[in-house]
């Protein structure tokens, strides 16, 4: 209730976790996303979904056995599944029982992601709900589904790229030396901490390399901007804002990208397409270096 109230609940939440006082019972985005889409639907066709939900984000030891999956690519799968469960409610079907595989290709989208999501989720949830024996057969045991198109990557506008190098805010001018320098990903940037840069050398996983002289010319700006602007600030990560200065926890995955054209990933597939250049397309030594 504290946001309704314009309290910030993070800071909260971080001290009642770090004192084992916290029960965390809010409802997560993901299953927020499953109750609006289903809220509509028969109760047995809902009834067998929420368990298909529990098996996605929690796993299963039970035959079939699976793994919990990202709760990301549980939101995919139901944003492909609810628009065709709805179209079965409404046609009159009351369980999953009755779905057949005519039925399955006549719902299905007739071309692009939606359909990716679609089948990818429907052949998740009836093999959950057919290891349960809620349904008789596996509509979708012989469906193949469908390749999803990819674009190839191609090299970005180097002016573009020279000009966030030197952007006048430290730390975007960082961010995107360290991956036209070194093709780290964004997710490896936010996970970086002080203590990974050693004698002008950064360590991350099982790397240990030096760092580009345009990288510590501009790591160095950072740390100065850092500690002229959050002096007493004891986040640990290498990069930080006014959010998280006074808190633990690193950076959201739009910092410091936000304000700018360039994304990390295209940045990095450019370093990558780059390289493949610039060796003749030596597949080994390109692994060896990413």
């Amino acid at each position: 209730l504290l946001p309704r109230y314009d309290g910030n609940i993070s800071s909260t939440i971080d001290v009642l976790a770090q004192a084992d006082l916290l029960i965390e019972d809010r409802p997560s985005p993901v299953q927020t996303y499953f109750a609006a889409a289903t809220a509509t639907l028969p109760p047995m066709m809902r009834e067998h979904l929420e368990l298909w939900l529990e098996v996605m984000l929690e796993g299963t030891r039970t035959t079939p056995r699976q793994v919990p999956r990202d709760p990301k690519t549980v939101q995919l799968h139901i944003m492909g599944i609810a628009p065709v469960v709805e179209a079965w409610a409404v046609a009159g079907r009351r369980s999953f029982a009755e779905i057949t595989a005519a039925d399955i290709a006549a719902a299905l989208p007739e071309r692009g992601a939606r359909r990716h999501y679609a089948e990818h989720g429907l052949k998740s949830l009836f093999k959950v709900l057919k290891g349960r024996k809620l349904v008789f057969t596996d509509p979708t045991r012989a469906m193949k589904t469908t390749p999803i198109k990819t674009n190839l990557p191609l090299a970005l506008d180097s002016t573009a790229i020279r000009g966030e190098l030197n952007n006048p805010d430290p730390v975007i001018a960082l961010a995107v030396a360290l991956v036209a320098f070194h093709a780290l990903t964004g997710k490896q940037i936010r996970q970086l901490r002080l203590t990974d840069v050693v004698d002008g050398r950064l360590v991350i996983d099982d790397r240990d390399f030096p760092l580009a002289a345009p990288v510590r010319t501009r790591l160095g700006a950072w740390l100065n901007h850092r500690n002229r602007t959050w002096p007493r600030s004891a986040n640990p990560h290498l990069l930080i804002n006014r959010r998280t200065a006074p808190r633990l926890v690193p950076v959201g995955r739009a910092f410091p990208w936000k304000g700018i054209t360039l994304r990390p990933q295209a940045l990095r597939e450019d370093r990558i397409l780059s390289e493949i250049h610039a060796t003749g397309g030596d597949i080994r030594r390109v692994c060896d270096l990413f």
